[in-house]
């Protein structure tokens, strides 16, 4: 199809998919989930996405240069107990902790990241391969830190965030969105952004043109830790707690978010208002179904079937970008 109302018609298609998918699934779960659009519920959903809405942020950026981080959970699991620990320390005012907390945690994520991807790059290895290694070390790491023991008793200021609400909208979500929104200038307004796309689209020639594209690769996996590490900071403020063994499975959901989204799994293509919506569709699947009374178990099969619908969903939308 050459005509250009088609191809119109399929660009439509493409970005406005998810938006229809999440229309229904809101939908079906307003008829069969009983206080689903409660002021209430709708409130928890924005809290129970921001989690997986940042992590999801920093995951664009690795997957649209066709990589892949399976490691945030374990990193944030580690930026957490870190950043929990400095906070804790006894010589420090309590906003002096609170600050030098917050930063133990982003350095420890971006420091993380910036390992994937440059090991990554430098020896060419698949990051999944990377990652899955880095998920072992960081998960290992924050187990020996703190004895396999939770940390608790943070400064109060701290811990109030996680409960603030501004114009009627639990503020994390609004941290989550000012970061997406951060994101999404750095993608489509700079020349970081359009080697990002670049570099998942074709990195073989952006090279021979002469562009360095380790350090691409390096910042976009650097971009990623530093999603985790504000991440980890926002599940403690709102669970009031590190655990060494938080985050198991957040990759999955984070993975399925962006690839919900309409972002290419082989790179080059995508966007973080797809992934905003694809982090709501998981959000709104992950409550609903609660409210039905469905298992974890059970809602553990619909999570993995949804990501292998999503990249079955990707595949096809590829196939009409090549039609078209």
């Amino acid at each position: 199809m050459t005509d250009p109302l088609a191809r119109r018609l399929r660009a439509v298609v493409r970005e406005a998919g998810i938006g229809v998918a999440l229309l229904l699934v809101v939908a079906f779960f307003a008829l069969f989930a009983p206080g689903f659009l409660g002021e209430t519920n709708l409130s928890n959903i924005l809290t129970q996405v921001t989690i997986n809405l940042i992590l999801a942020t920093g995951m664009t950026f690795a997957i649209l240069i066709g990589g892949i981080d399976l490691s945030v959970g374990a990193v944030m699991a580690l930026c957490a107990v870190v950043g929990g620990t400095v906070m804790q320390a006894p010589f420090l005012p309590p906003w002096a902790a609170v600050c030098a907390g917050i930063a133990a945690s982003l350095a420890v994520g971006m420091v993380a990241g910036a390992l994937n991807g440059a090991i990554s790059a430098l020896w060419g290895i698949p990051s999944f391969i990377v990652t899955l290694g880095m998920l072992n070390v960081a998960r290992g790491s924050a187990l020996e830190v703190t004895d396999a023991r939770s940390i608790y008793d943070f400064p109060d200021a701290f811990l109030a965030f996680g409960s603030a609400h501004l114009f009627g909208l639990p503020l994390m979500f609004l941290l989550a969105l000012g970061l997406l929104a951060f994101g999404w200038v750095v993608l489509t307004r700079t020349v970081f952004g359009r080697m990002i796309y670049a570099i998942g689209n074709n990195e073989e020639a952006v090279r021979l043109s002469g562009h360095r594209t380790l350090r691409v690769r390096v910042a976009a996996f650097t971009i990623t830790g530093l999603c985790v590490g504000i991440a980890a900071m926002v599940y403690v403020t709102r669970l009031s707690i590190a655990n060494p063994i938080l985050g198991v499975g957040f990759e999955l959901n984070a993975i399925a978010a962006v690839i919900i989204g309409g972002t290419s799994l082989s790179g080059g293509r995508g966007s973080l208002f797809g992934t905003l919506l694809g982090a709501i569709v998981i959000g709104v699947l992950g409550n609903g179904l609660v409210l039905m009374g469905m298992s974890d178990f059970s809602r553990q099969i619909v999570t993995g079937a949804v990501i292998i619908l999503a990249v079955v969903l990707d595949s096809y939308r590829a196939r009409l970008s090549a039609a078209g």
